[in-house]
């Protein structure tokens, strides 16, 4: 099993970064294959609504890192997409990455579209600065919503409050429950 972790953080060792890889390192303890992406590492520009992906290869005509990104997707089983909360929404970097992904994934808005693949497992990940942890639940709920549209099997929306002040690695009490999300996604691979 492929476990790919998306962070759409600028920070390379913030509580994004090390929120997904905990949530790797349960996957990688139970045997998947892991891999992350920084997307502010990325050259990822914005999805220009051009629709060169609903003619040809119906693919992204933009030659950019995405292309990489495109392909861990279709290699992989399960997703972490973790954001930190800015202005009540996702980041930029994962705005960027949500919008282009319409290339790959558009089809299933239209009503002729027929799955033949089995729909990846995804875990979203947020962290917010407000203790609050109902402030931005709606947004939450609506990201969500979307990449079920899009259909991802979404296996856990996950939001930590509170850590305007505070570090991820200094709270204990996350340690072992993000590793228990990864081992969850891997070990939920092998029931089904």
């Amino acid at each position: 099993m492929k476990v790919m972790g998306f962070i759409a953080s600028p920070r390379k060792e913030g509580n994004t970064a090390w929120i997904v890889n905990k949530i790797l390192e349960g996957a990688k303890e139970e045997g998947a294959e892991t891999q992350s992406w920084y997307f502010n590492d990325l050259d990822i520009k914005p999805c220009q609504s051009c629709y060169g992906c609903q003619h040809g290869e119906l693919r992204c005509v933009i030659n950019d890192d995405m292309q990489k990104l495109y392909d861990a997707l279709e290699h992989a089983d399960a997703l972490v997409l973790g954001s930190p909360t800015y202005m009540g929404q996702m980041s930029a970097q994962a705005k960027i990455f949500t919008d282009r992904l319409f290339a790959q994934y558009h089809p299933r808005f239209s009503p002729q579209f027929k799955e033949t693949s089995v729909a990846k497992k995804l875990v979203l990940v947020f962290n917010q600065g407000n203790p609050d942890s109902s402030l931005f639940q709606s947004y939450y709920d609506y990201t969500k919503n979307m990449f079920q549209l899009l259909e991802f099997d979404v296996k856990d929306l996950v939001a930590i409050a509170g850590m305007r002040n505070e570090s991820a690695h200094e709270r204990k009490d996350l340690h072992t429950a993000m590793k228990n999300i990864g081992s969850s996604l891997v070990s939920e691979q092998f029931r089904e």
